[in-house]
């Protein structure tokens, strides 16, 4: 007995638990660099057959979680007016084109990639045909089954998938949009403060038969198990349900460990199971926020409802620091005073009304009222502004200082020495104007698929350029918004708060077809327009330019900052918009760049004969390396260094080029299809030039 009480204590003592940390941690290091999984499938055309574990349907398409040897994520586009009748249990056989998921291909935005490894998936098939093998007969997935099909019929269904099952794609996006900004959007994550409301209601149900916790507790633990599962076995429900559990049986064994204790625990557990559970964000906020609220929980009075409330939100704000920065690259201070308000109400009215609707749905429409009032209010909120920062990406090193520098402060502020938080703010006060410090320029060609973007930031910010903006791409039905997935990450995870000048090369839809979303969500000083009449497209810019007092221009010959002169190579008007395209000379402390947009080869000699340029550093190649651009005369008489080609990937057109591909053989070519996002950083003693992914 007394070997057993020794052996709890050496178990549970803080030594044992910091070094099963540390060896979680060599154990990460040691799989990311010699044993990290690739897909046991190859890619191109196959049949597979698996069980739906997972279903998500639009009126476009349907995505399937498939459980074969390993988990594949299959998508359907459904025909018109079609109507599939798939189950999650159902085993199905599927004839379709697999490949593997790509990373991210610009900088520091969000990686398809490890988010699909976080869930365990590791390949993709766009389905052609598939057939049903065999309908469900599990038991489980039948009752999941229904009780989906029940919650659709419900008008409020879009918040009870959310707060019962974790899934927020009911919820509209711009709303997600808004709780986001708000720092709201843990409250729609099923979490610690979900599992103990319904665990308090089964414990007082199940008191009512029998008062022995023996009992009860193996019921509880039944059902948590059962609720993952309904949930898909999220991260932030699998955190609370083993929480719950493992301190249950802390209280019944009489082990000597503390919470905080348990829930490393469970940390280093779920990251040995599944090390690319790290990548996601979800199971990043849940750990943070809930170590750092164990860790100063001493310091929240219990007895104070609205202190402890604001003692909660401050915390929770700064803990999770770090992480909202490197994924939204911006930060509401005011978050904390919302998280005030909405906590309470999502607390004790929406979500407590969840439950009641699934069990009394004669309530629905009260919870669509509440539901309204919620939505309308975050809508109102996300307009405030004036708090919200933008914050550039952070690095691994300065992401782990941020953590344990917040924490010595928020130490530091509990002991009432307020100066310390003064320090952190002059630190977040610099991150955010980090592009002052930076001193060296940055041109970044943004891959923006069949289309250009091309950023400029000049040294000490004294300049920031963006050249075109690319055009919406269409899938299927379907449109994804570039400015907000891709413009505005990119702009902000560099610390550009604002563009001196927005330059669109000539008025086509693959260069300027995002312009009106993109100035309607950024600041922009200065817009310049090609020579030649403005098109349809140039016209409505213009209006909205005049509406919100931005300058304009076109055909201008260049501008100046600071010693940085851009010049643009007017020849004279054309009869087509890709000749009139601005044609941008740069120089950079003796680095040649020439930006060609979709200038054709008439264009390029009457560049020849009119400006003298030899022996360009580096070369935005014309028109996507089409061939009508990038004549041999043109090209071996400015003899780049470096060949850079902005192309969709398997674009419809073939660029780039083949013949053009050999024009440019005596340079080093970069291709945004091939290469993602590709970087060009000059500093004093040279230049180096990075992609993404590298």
């Amino acid at each position: 007995m007394q070997l057993l009480k020794n052996l709890k204590l050496i178990l549970c003592s803080k030594v044992v638990t910091f070094l099963f940390l540390i060896g979680t941690i060599f154990f990460l290091f040691f799989y990311y660099c010699f044993c990290e999984y690739h897909s046991i499938y190859e890619e191109g055309t196959i049949t597979i057959e698996g069980m739906i574990i997972e279903m998500k349907e639009t009126d476009e398409k349907i995505v399937l979680t498939l459980k074969t040897k390993e988990k594949i994520q299959a998508t359907y586009y459904k025909k018109e007016n079609e109507q599939v009748n798939l189950k999650l249990g159902d085993t199905i056989s599927v004839i379709g084109i697999l490949k593997y998921p790509t990373s991210n291909t610009n900088f520091y935005l969000f990686n398809y990639q490890n988010y699909l490894k976080s869930k365990g998936i590791y390949s993709l098939i766009s389905v052609c045909e598939y057939q049903i093998l065999k309908e469900n007969t599990n038991f489980f997935y039948k009752i999941k089954n229904n009780f989906i099909l029940y919650l659709e019929t419900l008008k409020s269904k879009n918040y009870l998938m959310a707060f019962l099952l974790g899934d927020t794609s009911y919820i509209k996006e711009e709303v997600k949009t808004s709780y986001q900004m708000n720092g709201i959007s843990h409250l729609f994550a099923v979490s610690g403060m979900h599992i103990t409301l319904l665990i308090q209601i089964l414990s007082s149900i199940l008191s009512k038969f029998t008062k022995k916790k023996k009992i009860i507790f193996p019921f509880l633990c039944l059902f948590l198990g059962f609720y993952s599962f309904l949930a898909n076995f999220s991260p932030s429900i699998l955190r609370g349900s083993g929480s719950y559990i493992f301190n249950e049986l802390r209280k019944i064994r009489k082990w000597p460990c503390t919470s905080l204790q348990i829930l490393i625990f469970l940390f280093c557990l779920f990251l040995i199971i599944n090390p690319y559970i790290i990548y996601h964000s979800g199971f990043l906020y849940s750990f943070s926020i809930s170590f750092a609220l164990l860790f100063f929980q001493k310091q929240i009075p219990s007895n104070h409802y609205f202190r402890s409330l604001f003692l909660v939100s401050f915390v929770a704000f700064f803990s999770s620091f770090p992480i909202s920065v490197n994924v939204s690259f911006q930060i509401n201070f005011l978050s904390i005073l919302f998280n005030l308000l909405f906590v309470p109400y999502v607390s004790f009215f929406l979500f407590p009304l969840t439950i009641v609707v699934m069990v009394f749905p004669i309530f629905d429409f009260l919870l669509v009222i509440s539901i309204s009032i919620l939505e309308n209010t975050s809508l109102f909120f996300q307009n405030i502004s004036f708090f919200t920062i933008s914050m550039s990406h952070i690095s691994l090193f300065l992401f782990l200082f941020y953590f344990v520098f917040i924490y010595y402060v928020l130490y530091k502020v509990f002991q009432k020495k307020y100066q310390y938080l003064l320090i952190l703010f002059v630190i977040f006060f610099i991150h955010h104007n980090i592009s002052y410090f930076r001193f060296y320029s940055t041109i970044t060609m943004i891959d923006i698929g069949q289309g250009d973007a091309i950023l400029i930031q000049l040294p000490h910010n004294k300049g920031n350029i963006l050249i075109d903006t690319g055009g919406k791409i269409k899938y299927q039905n379907n449109q994804s918004d570039l400015t907000k997935q891709i413009l505005l990450p990119v702009l902000k995870s560099s610390g550009i708060i604002s563009l001196d000048y927005l330059i669109l090369s000539h008025g086509d839809f693959d260069h300027m077809g995002e312009a009106i979303n993109f100035v309607n969500n950024f600041k922009i000083k200065n817009v310049i327009f090609n020579c030649g009449g403005y098109n349809e497209l140039e016209k409505e810019l213009i209006n909205v330019l005049e509406k919100k007092n931005i300058n304009y221009y076109s055909c201008i010959k260049g501008f100046n900052i600071d010693k940085y002169k851009f010049q643009f190579l007017n020849t004279k008007e054309y009869d087509n918009e890709n000749d009139n395209s601005n044609v941008i000379y740069f120089n950079d402390d003796n680095y040649k760049f020439l930006f060609m947009g979709d200038a054709g080869i008439e264009k390029e000699k009457d560049i020849l004969n009119k400006y003298n340029l030899r022996d360009i550093d580096f070369l935005k190649v014309g028109h996507h390396g089409s061939n009508t651009s990038s004549s041999k005369e043109f090209i071996e008489s400015i003899n780049p260094k470096y060949s850079i080609i902005s192309v969709g990937k398997n674009n419809r057109y073939g660029h780039p080029k083949e013949s053009v591909l050999d024009t440019l053989g005596n340079s080093k070519i970069y291709r945004t299809d091939l290469d993602g996002s590709i970087e060009i950083k000059l500093y004093k003693s040279g230049y180096k030039i990075r992609t993404c992914p590298s």
